[in-house]
């Protein structure tokens, strides 16, 4: 059985969410360094991936109503 995109959309922004406040947390440790600009590219990534699959989402059932 396939995953729906709306659940893995929220899965992915949570994701983000975490990685952003993980970077976050580590600028106020230690400043800005590779791990913290790994971490916002991973924050990125996921946010725009779970932006994309809940639109996915809502396109395919705004699709299947005509």
């Amino acid at each position: 059985m396939r995953q729906s995109p709306l659940k893995a959309g929220i899965f992915y922004l949570i994701l983000g969410i975490f990685f952003t406040y993980l970077a976050i947390e580590d600028v106020n440790a230690s400043g800005f360094g590779f791990f913290t600009y790994l971490l916002i590219l991973l924050a990125t990534m996921d946010i725009g991936s779970g932006i994309r699959l809940v639109y996915v989402h809502f396109a395919m059932k705004k699709k299947e109503k005509k």
